[in-house]
This record gives structure tokens, sequence and C-alpha cells, in this order.
């Protein structure tokens, strides 16, 4: 016998070590895109725990947005701090939820640059999933947003008309509409090349959304143009919204234009994001 047939021979595994090294059973089932998506959302709030200076965004920041505003403007706008807290506090907290949810681009951006996306690319489960569930893991931070700004405000004297129902209501229609407007971010995420530049544009886009609307003070005190521009901000609509709820008095109109710009926005959004994903 040949030296070759020999080491062929030698190196040749048998049934047994195969059978050792081999998953016995049938194959698991893929996991549906449900599934999926709560595992890469697992993952989003497992970052969290790792980097906890993550929550400095969701905690201190909306506590120095809150005192901040209210007393430098409570007392000039409404006489008092606490009466200006009454209308003050709902804008607030959109205007920091909102804030935050820049930082979906800027985390997806960061993830693609370190090659992490490359790897689950490849993973045989639903394409978008590790987008989904990566928004979904950032609810989380908009939901200690809010509750930090709340607790803050009834700290201060902010007392809802609407009760705990108001305060429920409102807070998931804010919630519903940040999970949206996170599209807007994933899609900057991917198409830009820094997570410098995700920021940047953010900032250009959200500022004038949130402190061109109704969140500080009435629009009724505004020049007719600038009127004209509150008007049609989507923040406005949102902030108008929300106020009514906690009130215990939803505004119908507002509510309704709100649930159908964050719809819009994930049709729009998300699919340009799902283009993006696929060709990048």
């Amino acid at each position: 016998m040949s030296s070759t047939a020999q080491e062929a021979t030698a190196f040749t595994p048998s049934a047994e070590t195969l059978g050792t090294v081999l998953a016995r059973g049938d194959r698991p089932r893929r996991p549906s895109a449900w599934a999926a998506s709560l595992t890469f959302g697992w993952r989003a709030t497992l970052k969290i725990k790792h980097v906890p200076e993550q929550l400095f965004d969701v905690t201190a920041f909306p506590i120095i947005m809150t005192l901040m505003f209210t007393y430098l403007f409570g007392g000039a706008l409404a006489g008092s701090t606490r009466e200006y807290l009454q209308f003050f506090l709902p804008g607030i907290m959109v205007t920091s939820v909102v804030m935050i949810t820049m930082y979906t681009g800027v985390g997806l951006n960061t993830d693609i640059e370190k090659g992490v996306f490359d790897r689950f690319r490849t993973l045989p489960v639903w394409r978008p999933a590790a987008l989904v569930g990566m928004i979904f893991g950032d609810v989380l931070r908009y939901l200690l947003a809010a509750t930090t700004i709340m607790v803050v405000g009834l700290i201060l004297g902010f007392r809802p008309e609407g009760g705990v129902p108001g305060v429920l209501g409102g807070v998931a229609l804010l919630i519903v509409f940040s999970f949206a407007f996170s599209w807007v971010w994933t899609m900057f995420g991917l198409l830009l090349r820094s997570e410098k530049s995700v920021m940047g544009v953010s900032m250009l886009v959200l500022f004038p959304l949130t402190f061109l609307s109704n969140v500080f003070v009435e629009p009724s005190t505004m020049p007719g143009w600038l009127q004209a521009f509150v008007a049609v901000n989507p923040i406005t609509h949102l902030v108008t919204a929300i106020r009514s709820i906690m009130s215990g008095a939803p505004h119908m109109p507002a509510l309704m234009w709100t649930l159908l710009a964050s719809a819009a926005l994930v049709a729009v959004f998300g699919t340009l994001t799902m283009r993006l994903y696929n060709r990048k």
C-alpha cells in the first residue's frame, strides 16, 4: 500500500467519531420573525447593562432639561413655575424622548463600522430582525426617559387631571411615535459614513422640530409665518395630543394625526431602511 493511501486511511474518521461530533436529532427550526427581533432587542438591552453610561442620556439629561426650563422661563412666561409646569411638562417629555431617538442611528452606524452587521446578515433569521430588535431595545430607553421626567414633574408639582390612565395613555402615544421616528435615523445610520455625520444631521432636523413648536409657549404668541410652520409640525400635534390625554380630554384630531404620521414614518423610512440594508 502506498504512503498516500496509508495517509488517507489514517485520517478518515470512523462512524463513531462522527456520531460524537455531529448533533443528533432533527435540525432546529428557523426562528420566527418575532422571536428573532426579540432576541436582538435583548442584545440591545444587554449593551446598556455592560455600558451603563448610556443611561445618562435618559436620566440626567431629561432632569436637567426639566429643571432648567421650568425655573428659567416658568416665572417669566406663566407667572409661576408651578403653573408653567402644567403646560410645559408634557412638551419637555416629548422633546427629551424624541431627542434621544437619534442614538438609534448612531448605534447602528457604529455596529456597521465594527462589522457586527456583516455577521448578522449571514445568520439564518429574518433579515430585518437585527434592525427591528435594535429599535425594540431603544424603546426601553424611551420609557426610562419618559418615566424620569414624569417623576421629576410630580415632585415639582405637576398634577395631570387625567390621572394615572391619562399619564399612561400619553406615555404610550409618545413611545409609539418615537418608535416610528427612530426609522428616520436607521436610514441615516445606513446612509451616512460616520456616527458624527449621523449625529450632525440629526441635530439639524431635531432642533427646528422641537423648538419651533408648541412645547415652550402657545403658538398664538408667534409671528404668522412661524405659526404656519408650527401648525404642520408633527411635534406640535404630538404635544397637543399628549397634553389633552393627560388632562383627561383627548384631542381627537391631534391624536389621529399623530397615529397617521407614525404609520407614514414606518412605511416610508422603514422601506427605505430595508432597501439600504439589503444593498449595503
